[in-house]
């Protein structure tokens, strides 16, 4: 009799089938009982392959662009090999008769599959596990419902169509753009991709508006009043108010109203989001008001109470936990993901984390029931009020897609490290919270009337608590001023009348939890209403996606993470500056919206994946035909002239691929990109100002290995690298060439400069006059002052030594590497360790820290010295030495 393979996408699932089912046997590679034999992936086992007629090693090309491989070749990813024999012995096994996808329920899941039986190349009867938790009970029901083989080929198909369509626009827009950034050698890469782009685009295009804000003072007038039940606030405003009106017109108004002749201020640099009603642009139209005001009795012109309601958030989905898990904890959407995974998979505390679904199945009411029973009195307190009734926020087939929202399984969390903790707490409140009813409010307005003049006076109690009862913030919720009572017509004195003097602020750089929303909803930017209504419900990637995107234009260069805030990098601004003009659609989420519309069309039968590949390849064609074609000139504007020639005194500008002289008869210019690494606008004036800057990171060497050196502008106007010099003027007595000083956890060592072929080192010390004197090897390491042990490896028979790390002594065997045994030290022996070394203070520097004031001092760590503020703990504030403050970090762009 034949058996059925089931195979998961990763080997927890798998123990995990094998538990709930019940009957199997572990092998080394695979699960086996009676009816059953069941294997793993982990995750995406192939990749799609460079064509055959390609060598890996071949230069990159113009010529050999676009790349349109007619069939897609698969390759085994690294350290994929061994699963990809084992699933492909098993699927080939006669004994198989039948095959059971049980990867993800979703587009990726259905890829990895596929590829799986693609390498494979075997026919078999196909079905599909589709769960949406993980518990004994929601496997054993899926089992009983699996799918048919043709109701996911249209899956399969968009899954596919998908990878391929990524695959296509990504190669080809990448190395088109870098080799006509690079001159044609493509020695550093302008990474782009349909998702990762529009993202940077939108994180670049916040930038320029940070850079191009200019602050301007306003100011605003508050009266404080007394009435008979006491004193309350109210602040002017200008209940003529329109957006219509420009600032320059309604300060002259205002001014005119005054009697006041002063002309109004230059007002270009306010924009329509500083426009406010209650602002003044003119000192004196402020204090104006107050003196028209002061001492003056008021009337209360209008009195009224509103009553409102707040009614609680929807459930999670992968995007909105992880943006609230951000904001509330600081948590990287990454580790968020990572969290969830765990929940779900480890845990099986809560229901799929990969969703962007904020509902759940209309016929799921007696399941969520029996869920709130186990989380506890507040959960109880809805089904004792039957507060789980229909509600289209809560309950919507409409909005369920392959998954519904994030809720907890009813399992009892146990073995939870503190972030999981944390971010469990998360979804169960939120879970619970849904069911509450709405918080409710008063919420009161009053218009206080002084010699003509209306101030506004607004107030906000929370009268029922509702959904709040369960985040405990019926005491916390802060009202916004409980007025006292007052009744319409009532005269009040003005106590004083305040003016406060504030300055525009410009736009908040993204952190990772506002471009998670930002890629979720950029739609918003998408002018076609289908587009923007297929992007609704995704945006810009998936929820399964937006964290390894973030993580990816990290890596690429194009992003720093400073503290919660999102930087990009010169690289990014240059690379995106270009593309806005040379192949606008790479920027545009539009692209994106279009694509998601039509893979949804192909996932409900609507449009063949033929048609939409053919459209790919036309897009890919058109894009590398841009790149081919544009024009740098054509499609950069240089900056404005800044700085002095060094060579002839005349203006400076900056150029895309340099900072050059405007004088025409002057050959002075530095390119932005030397050897691999983007000279930032910053980093040049230092260059310029103090004809050196660094010691910097990122440059790249002709073997593509990463260094680090001062960059000096010499008298000739040519820049030349300064390496950090760290010869002690000893030989290495292993080899003979130069030992030289490296810094490591401990503190400086001599190395041997021949690493890693001689791999010599040893401790130093400095006489009296700073001369390096080797230390013996008996005084070479801390444990060599340790004492004999007197302890045999139970493993190999060999003694045990003492050795250090950063946690203190452990005992460890002295055949290692051979035999890697390590265990805690007794406490017999911890008695007889000699004192530990009195750790050197650090030297104060007369820089403050621009935090708390105290002393910065100068510090040692694994990458050198750096300055660390002296109140550390309490402080923790450090910067580098010789680096502007806020360094760029090592990005690199196409230059020449």
């Amino acid at each position: 009799m034949g058996k059925t393979l089931i195979i998961t996408e990763k080997p927890s699932v798998a123990q995990d089938i094998a538990r709930a089912l019940g009957g199997f046997k572990k092998n080394k590679d695979y699960y086996e009982s009676d009816r059953y034999l069941m294997s793993w992936a982990v995750g995406h086992l192939f990749e799609l392959a460079v064509p055959k007629t390609m060598k890996p090693q071949d230069k990159w090309s113009l010529d050999k662009l676009p790349i349109m491989p007619t069939q897609f070749d698969l390759a085994v990813r690294d350290k994929s090999e061994s699963r990809v024999k084992t699933l492909d012995k098993l699927l080939k096994s006669k004994e198989v008769t039948d095959v059971i996808n049980a990867c993800d329920a979703g587009r990726e899941g259905e890829l990895i599959f596929r590829y799986i039986l693609d390498h494979a190349n075997v026919q078999k009867t196909i079905r599909r596990l589709w769960l949406q938790s993980m518990t004994p009970d929601a496997i054993r029901d899926g089992f009983a419902q699996l799918r048919t083989d043709a109701e996911m080929q249209p899956l399969a198909d968009a899954a596919r169509s998908r990878n391929e369509a990524d695959w296509l626009v990504g190669i080809n827009a990448t190395r088109a753009f870098t080799l006509r950034l690079s001159g044609g050698r493509g020695s550093t890469v302008t990474s782009l991709g349909r998702v990762q782009t529009p993202t940077l685009a939108m994180i670049v295009e916040r930038e320029k508006r940070i850079q191009q804000f200019q602050e301007t003072p306003f100011w605003e007038v508050f009266g404080v009043f007394h009435a008979h039940a006491g004193e309350y606030t109210g602040r002017w405003f200008d209940e003529t108010f329109t957006k219509d009106e420009t600032e320059t017109a309604r300060m002259e108004r205002l001014a005119q109203r005054l009697s006041l002749k002063s002309p109004p201020p230059n007002l270009t640099a306010v924009w329509d989001e500083h426009r406010l009603p209650p602002r003044l642009w003119q000192a004196e139209l402020a204090a104006a008001l107050s003196q028209k005001c002061s001492g003056k009795t008021g009337v209360v012109e209008l009195e009224e109470k509103k009553p409102s309601t707040q009614v609680a958030p929807q459930l999670y989905d992968l995007t909105t936990l992880q943006r609230e898990a951000n904001t509330r904890f600081g948590f990287p959407a990454k580790r968020t993901l990572q969290i969830a995974q765990a929940l779900y998979e480890k845990h099986k505390l809560i229901t799929y984390p990969r969703t962007d679904s904020r509902c759940l199945p209309e016929d799921y009411m007696e399941t969520v029931k029996k869920r709130l029973a186990a989380l506890g009195p507040l959960a109880q307190k809805v089904l004792d009020n039957d507060w789980v009734r229909p509600n289209k926020r809560i309950f919507n087939n409409a909005k369920v897609s392959d998954h519904f929202a994030i809720i907890p399984t009813g399992n009892a969390p146990s073995e939870l490290d503190r972030d999981e903790q944390t971010v469990f707490d998360m979804i169960v409140k939120r879970f619970i919270a849904a069911f509450y009813p709405p918080a409710q409010y008063e919420n009161t307005t009053r218009i206080t009337r002084v010699e003509g003049e209306p101030f506004k006076s607004e107030g906000k109690i929370l009268l029922v608590p509702g959904w709040l009862e369960v985040y405990g913030k019926e005491s916390q919720e802060k009202d916004q001023e409980n007025l006292p009572a007052v009744s319409q017509g009532e005269k009040v004195k003005t106590e004083r009348v305040e003016t406060r003097e504030d300055r525009t602020k410009p736009p908040a750089r993204y952190t990772e939890a506002t471009i998670l929303s930002a890629m979720e909803n950029a739609g918003k930017l998408v002018e076609d209403e289908e587009l923007a209504e297929a992007m609704k419900e995704r945006g810009l990637g998936t929820p399964a996606t937006r964290a390894a995107i973030i993580e990816t234009l990290i890596a690429a260069h194009y992003l720093v993470r400073h503290g919660k805030e999102l930087h990009p990098t010169p690289k990014a601004i240059q690379t995106i500056s270009l593309l806005k003009n040379a192949a606008p659609e790479l920027t545009s989420p539009e692209m994106t919206g279009e694509w998601e519309f039509r893979l949804r069309e192909i996932e409900h039968g609507k449009l063949t994946r033929e048609k939409f590949m053919a459209d790919v390849r036309a897009l890919t064609a058109h894009i590398v035909k841009e790149a081919k074609e544009f024009h740098l000139d054509e499609h950069v504007e240089n900056s404005e002239p800044f700085g002095e020639c060094p060579k002839c005194h005349s203006k400076l500008i900056e150029r895309f691929k340099s900072f050059s002289c405007t004088n025409k008869n002057c050959d002075f210019a530095v390119w932005k990109t030397i050897v691999g690494r983007l000279l930032s606008r910053e980093e040049f004036e230092t260059l310029l100002r103090d004809r050196r800057v660094g010691p910097l990171t990122g440059f790249r060497s002709k073997t593509g290995k990463r260094f680090e050196a001062t960059l000096k502008l010499n008298d000739d106007g040519k820049t030349e690298f300064i390496f950090a010099v760290n010869d002690s003027g000893l030989k290495c007595e292993k080899c003979g060439k130069p030992l030289i000083i490296r810094s490591g956890r401990r503190g400086e060592f001599l190395a041997c400069s021949g690493y890693p072929e001689c791999k010599n080192a040893m401790s130093f010390k400095r006489d009296e006059s700073g001369k390096i004197i080797p230390l013996p090897r008996e005084e070479n390491a801390e444990t060599a002052k340790m004492p004999e042990t007197g302890i045999t490896c139970e493993k190999c028979g060999k003694a045990m030594t003492i050795k250090m790390s950063r946690r203190g002594p452990f005992l460890a065997c002295s055949g290692y590497p051979k035999c890697k045994n390590a265990k805690s030290l007794p406490d017999e022996l911890k008695a007889k360790l000699p004192p530990p070394q009195p750790k050197t203070a650090p030297v104060l520097t007369d820089q403050k820290c621009e935090k708390c004031g105290a002393p910065m001092a100068l510090r040692k760590g694994r990458f050198g010295e750096f300055l660390g503020c002296s109140a550390y703990p309490k402080c923790k504030n450090i910067q580098k030495i010789n680096q502007p403050k806020e360094p760029t970090p090592t990005p690199s762009s196409p230059g020449s």
